[in-house]
């Protein structure tokens, strides 16, 4: 007989979230209380509009809720009405160098737009026009500042990219659109080190209450990356700080948006999907409970329901964490005991505990008419 299983809410012990103003990137909700939302960024050139789409739907899957695309030229912001036509999620266009390209991105329909005050030919002079044109369209603005390419005046004036540079650029810019009455704003502030992150982040959540977009720039490979990503949004959340964030890695934007997820579920922000509690492994163990582990995640990769798997491998953790989790298995001495909420249900061949785990998740997941009957 088949369980429904119910989708976990957020964590009670969840960080309190700092107040701010709601904007809206196309239906998503970005502060005021809103999710923090996961953003990530296309590898591919916007010009292969087909390339893209697919990127997309993959990023999509992995949960993502805001894509991000380059536009760097003519060609990629021709491709830009085409690429929000079919994306199953919101689009910003990310502007560098030309302003004349907010605009096409503001026509194409785009859900926001990332402009760069430090690297934008004579922005300043453009932001009433840009102001007028993202008002009539109901487009927020993302200011986006970044350690390496700050504005020149600002860095003469600190004498490098600290955490008061960066957050006078941003507050800059954001009182010049302020002026012409424009206050549908997302900040980002950027650097390489997560702590000024973390420093900077602080001074503008102080500062204003314009929902704030996370971000360690240029963080590095998949490994360092994640763990610098993860110490300053996990400080910064922590603090209440933070309404949507992108894991900069260089890979696959999808491995940055499962990164990206994992933070946000660890931090109990977003309810948990699949998650797989294993041990590091000593010298009790007689079994190799990393391969173990591995083969586990390769075979629940894409599993569509929300379930803790314990993979333990002697019986020091193993029976309390078959206390918490929905499923697992103990090994040793070629067997794994199979336990469901705590029970041990049946003990078969170390060969057969992937093939095992794999039967008692199905047998917990709900049934296709049971989850069409609670959709509706």
């Amino acid at each position: 007989m088949k369980t429904d299983l119910a989708l976990p809410g957020l964590h009670p012990a969840a960080p309190v979230r700092r107040p701010s103003r709601q904007i809206h990137v196309g239906d998503v909700p970005v502060g005021g209380g809103a999710p923090v939302s996961v953003q990530t960024m296309t590898t591919t050139p916007t010009t292969d509009v087909d390339a893209t789409l697919r990127q997309i739907a993959a990023i999509t899957a992995a949960g993502c809720d805001i894509i991000r695309v380059a536009v760097p030229s003519a060609d990629d912001a021709d491709a830009l009405p085409r690429i929000v036509a079919k994306s199953p999620i919101p689009v910003i266009a990310d502007i560098h160098f030309q302003p004349r390209y907010v605009f096409a991105a503001i026509d194409a329909g785009c859900a926001a737009v990332r402009v760069n005050p430090g690297n934008i030919k004579k922005f300043d002079d453009r932001i009433a026009d840009i102001a007028q044109a993202a008002t009539t369209a109901r487009v927020p603005i993302r200011i986006g500042v970044n350690a390496g390419s700050l504005d020149p005046r600002l860095l003469a004036e600190h004498g490098s990219a600290t955490p008061q540079a960066l957050v006078a650029s941003a507050l800059r810019e954001a009182s010049l659109f302020e002026e012409h009455s424009f206050r549908d704003i997302k900040i980002a502030v950027k650097h390489h080190d997560p702590m000024t992150v973390v420093a900077a982040n602080r001074l503008l959540a102080r500062a204003c209450d314009y929902p704030l977009h996370l971000g360690v720039t240029e963080a590095g490979p998949a490994f360092q990356g994640a763990i610098k990503s993860a110490v300053a949004f996990g400080i910064l959340l922590a603090e209440g700080i933070g309404d949507t964030i992108r894991v900069s890695l260089s890979t696959d934007p999808v491995e940055q948006v499962k990164a990206g997820v994992h933070i946000l579920q660890s931090l109990g922000l977003r309810p948990r999907r699949l998650e797989i509690v294993s041990c590091p492994g000593c010298g009790r163990l007689q079994v190799d409970i990393h391969r173990l582990a591995a083969r586990v995640e390769a075979a629940f990769d894409g599993f569509p329901h929300p379930l803790r798997i314990a993979v333990m491998g002697c019986v020091v953790n193993g029976p309390g964490e078959a206390r918490e989790a929905d499923i697992g298995v103990s090994s040793g001495n070629g067997k794994g005991q199979i336990f469901v909420r705590g029970e041990v249900v049946r003990t078969v061949p170390e060969s057969k505990i992937v093939d095992a785990l794999l039967e008692e998740a199905l047998q917990l997941a709900p049934s296709d008419d049971a989850a069409e009957d609670t959709a509706s």
